[in-house]
């Protein structure tokens, strides 16, 4: 496969400052918008940190890393990059399996194949994976996210939670006695403010407000009636200490953990690349812009590359928080840039205080992420649509809850192979024309357009409907040639055929060879340039010779009438012969 790096990778951001368009009003606009996206980014970072089962300034941290990179490589003008709910349950799984070094190697894994992914400009095939698969697993997602939030929003008390799902609701209602009360008045109180906050304004977000009412409220239970809650600190004692800047440093990989760690870093590639691009689609619908898919990609494994080698984990770009952007205004990616920025202030002068923020407060905040990606209602609709598609969506979902995201990612990838196949190869066919004349004009004309031309005797002529690939190719065999013995030419009529793979093209020659045994001419009609090509790259051409090809369907039929005037002609004459 050809390709041209400089093609595939036009970052957004140098395209709309090197055009000279950026100036003050624009960069005053950005500004307002990245702060307040970086405030909405905060909560968010350090919850999916420690829900993802790492530490929450490494959800920060990948916040700021991810954050800037998105934007400064990216191919859109509004996407803000980093940690998202949608990789909880993976980077969990990873954690749990392989530790955190294992989830820095398939991290920086999966940002290579997402480069090339990029570099071969597969950005518009990653979109056309069907919207039940995407609906199954981020619903599926959403629900296993909730789960693991019941311990921290009700205070349970539970030595070892299971990570599976069904086990973990076994042993939240075994420890259903253990219930703190004051743990989830807590939640509950911070569940409410995110809730209800966005009636009085949408500018500060709930979920910023939930973390500084709720860690007042702890704060002051605590020291006047002696009431304690779960934190940050309480979790994590060694931040206590205070938070230092993390120092670059790449993981050793070597062949052993690439193929341990290749699946999953499949899994983060796939995932990171279906979320990033159904985002940037969001916000071009919505501006009214347009991305570029296989930039995006590209800036994306670079970004993922990198974050690792500072300790973070794996990022995408974030819908929310895009959407966020562009309703504040954001013009271009420097609002995504200083939106990192203002996370790497947070960072290195507020973070120490974060070890009093109450983990109910952080697990309300999840429980409103998992509803709102789990679009119930879009799968409620989709449970009404054709059996196939509820099929695939209850799938993805029972995979993606019970068993495993990446079993899920990957049962999903094959079932879309699958669909597309079954639905192309239900609207393609392989059929023999039985009318004595046949329409002249290898377009879609009108019927009182198209000239007749009448088939000669001896000839037959085989419609082929659509791609020619191993999806259809099979059916060449079930068309009836049973009336080979008074056939002489089989003309077989391409002119719908986009395209011919191997298969196709394995079969139409098992036909060629069939009929010459048979002694039966073959002709093709109605091959298009790339069709074309094909068959002369495979040698096809040589071997049924360029003069049995052709264009169009009046010169096939006429060369058909020769050779059947040619092969009554030497019959006639063996016939005289003999007598």
């Amino acid at each position: 496969m050809k390709f041209n790096l400089t093609s595939a990778f036009r970052p957004k951001l140098f395209e709309l400052l090197l055009n000279g368009s950026y100036n003050k009003k624009t960069f005053f606009s950005d500004l307002i918008a990245g702060v307040i996206v970086g405030i909405i980014a905060l909560p968010l970072a350090i919850a999916f940190g420690i829900a993802s089962g790492v530490t929450p300034q490494q959800g920060l941290i990948t916040a700021i890393v991810a954050g800037v990179l998105t934007s400064l490589l990216g191919g859109s003008r509004y996407l803000i990059g980093g940690p998202t709910g949608a990789f909880i349950v993976i980077v969990f799984g990873i954690v749990s399996d392989f530790g955190f070094s294992g989830l820095l190697i398939a991290t920086i894994l999966a940002g290579v194949m997402l480069v090339l992914m990029g570099v071969f400009k597969l950005g518009n095939i990653i979109k056309f994976i069907p919207y039940p698969i995407v609906v199954g697993f981020t619903s599926g997602i959403a629900l296993v996210i909730f789960s693991t939030q019941i311990k921290d929003f009700f205070g349970l008390t539970i030595e070892n939670l299971p990570s599976d799902f069904i086990p973990r609701w076994g042993a939240y209602f075994s420890a259903f006695s253990t219930i703190s009360l004051h743990e989830s008045l807590l939640g509950l109180f911070s569940l409410m403010i995110i809730v209800f906050w966005p009636v009085v304004t949408k500018k500060i977000p709930g979920s910023l407000l939930a973390i500084i009412f709720g860690t007042l409220a702890s704060l002051l239970l605590t020291r006047f009636y002696g009431i304690e809650f779960a934190t940050i600190g309480s979790k994590f004692p060694e931040l206590a200490g205070g938070i230092p800047l993390p120092t670059p440093s790449a993981p050793k990989i070597d062949f052993e953990a690439i193929r341990l760690l290749f699946q999953p870093a499949i899994t983060i590639a796939i995932l990171c690349a279906i979320e990033s691009l159904l985002a940037a689609m969001v916000a071009d619908g919505v501006t009214g812009k347009k991305h570029d898919s296989n930039t995006e990609l590209i800036g994306q494994g670079i970004t993922n590359i990198i974050t690792p080698i500072f300790g973070g984990i794996p990022a995408t770009g974030a819908l929310a928080r895009t959407m966020a952007n562009i309703n504040n205004g954001g013009k271009t990616p420097v609002a995504g840039i200083i939106h990192g920025v203002v996370l790497l202030l947070i960072f290195l002068f507020l973070m120490p205080y974060a070890v009093y923020i109450p983990l109910s407060t952080l697990a309300a905040i999840l429980m409103i992420v998992a509803y709102n990606m789990s679009e119930w209602r879009t799968f409620i609709y989709l449970l009404k649509g054709h059996k196939a598609d509820i099929s695939v969506l209850l799938i993805t979902f029972f995979l993606t809850v019970v068993i495993d995201l990446t079993i899920a990612i990957e049962v999903g990838v094959v079932l879309a192979v699958i669909l597309f196949v079954k639905r192309v190869s239900e609207t393609s066919s392989i059929k023999v024309i039985e009318e004595k004349s046949i329409a002249g004009s290898e377009q879609e004309e009108l019927p009182f357009e198209v000239d007749m031309i009448s088939i000669p005797k001896g000839v037959e002529v085989y419609e082929i409907d659509g791609p020619f690939f191993f999806g259809l190719a099979s059916k060449l065999d079930e068309v009836d040639m049973t009336n080979h013995k008074t056939i002489k030419v089989r003309v077989i009529r391409m002119r719908k055929v986009p395209f011919i793979d191997s298969t196709g093209l394995n079969n139409l020659r098992a036909l060629w060879k069939r009929s010459r045994k048979e002694k039966i001419e073959v002709i093709l009609s109605g091959v298009n340039d790339n069709v074309y090509q094909t068959l002369l790259q495979s040698g096809f051409v040589h071997e049924i010779g360029r003069e049995f090809i052709f264009p169009h369907i009046q010169m096939a039929i006429a060369k058909a009438g020769e050779l059947v005037a040619k092969s009554q002609s030497h019959e006639s004459h063996k016939s005289r012969f003999h007598n």
